[in-house]
């Protein structure tokens, strides 16, 4: 793992200048932590990372970075190694991007600056080269939430009452997914903590080592919810800037919110399995906060016909 002493190893491989320092981590998210380091050239974003991290995956979602910062995105850009190479070993994974100063994470944005960011992304057009993977599109299922529910219960979990009285809701809005039609390259992350404003009021888009297959449409029901925040005002706000700005996605029907649904119900699903998973209070408290998210604002068949009646 990256700490403060491997400045200068960081530095060298990916041909950044002298006098590094590195500062972090300054950030913490579910697959790594962002560490600041500041060179004779400038100022840079190192990422290590908490998980298994592929080469062929970093260089697939660099490859789609770049298209879509050529085409005018606001995003940091990638830094490739003196190799070429986006990932560097340096005493485990690494990879590099340029420093963006932003603020704190809100979802309440102009929802017009919103639409027209996602508009901008999609009117990339990049194809996929695999099939949507089942976190963005396959329901948890009946037998999933009640095998996890009885566990929970059984292991005391504060919110394991919350989570078995919002099921039936959750059941009913699983039956709604549907496959996805419009298959591309995607950011698949969209939600407020990677959609962010800057120091200057402007918007930038980070954090796209998701990216891949998936349906625009689906991509924009999901940003409809997180920086509409259940206002309809907004939300017809978003849709029009995001249409006006040749944003190409529209929404038919509820099958278009499944990548809404899948997504959070996973992040659920996998914020309790970590829950049992965990052996102190402190990562209990994390992994609970991580599931009051869903139950504080649970996505059920009432969203879906907000979003799906103020698109029209």
């Amino acid at each position: 793992m990256l700490d403060v002493r491997l400045a200068e190893q960081v530095s060298r491989a990916y041909g950044l200048g002298t006098g590094a320092r590195l500062v972090g981590p300054v950030a913490t998210g579910r697959l790594g932590r962002i560490w600041q380091l500041t060179t004779d050239l400038g100022c840079y974003a190192v990422k290590d990372f908490v998980v298994p991290v592929s080469v062929e995956d970093a260089e697939r979602d660099a490859g789609y970075q770049d298209a879509v910062r050529r085409a005018g995105v606001p995003m940091p850009p990638v830094v490739r190694a003196r190799s070429g190479a986006v990932l560097c070993d340096v005493e485990g994974p690494v990879r590099v991007y340029g420093w963006v100063d932003v603020q704190p994470s809100e979802r309440r944005l102009d929802p017009a600056a919103v639409g027209q960011v996602v508009a901008a992304v999609h009117r990339v057009a990049v194809e996929s080269d695999g099939p949507v993977d089942g976190w963005y599109v396959d329901p948890v299922g009946r037998t999933g939430w009640e095998e996890l529910v009885a566990r929970l219960e059984a292991a005391g979990a504060p919110f394991a009452g919350r989570l078995a009285d919002l099921l039936p809701e959750m059941l009913e809005v699983e039956s709604l997914l549907a496959p996805p039609g419009d298959v591309r390259m995607c950011h698949r992350d969209l939600w407020a903590d990677n959609l962010l404003r800057r120091p200057s009021g402007d918007l930038v888009v980070l954090d796209w080592e998701n990216c891949g297959a998936a349906d625009p449409a689906h991509e924009l029901a999901l940003v409809l919810f997180e920086f509409g925040c259940g206002d309809a005002v907004r939300m017809r706000a978003l849709y029009d800037a995001y249409a006006a700005a040749g944003g190409p996605a529209r929404l038919a029907g509820p099958g278009d919110l499944t990548m809404l649904v899948a997504q959070t119900h996973h992040i659920a699903r996998t914020g309790c399995e970590r829950w049992l998973a965990a052996t102190t209070d402190e990562q209990r408290t994390d992994n609970a906060d991580w599931v009051a998210e869903l139950l504080d604002d649970p996505v059920t068949t009432r969203t879906v016909d907000l979003v799906l009646s103020v698109v029209g």
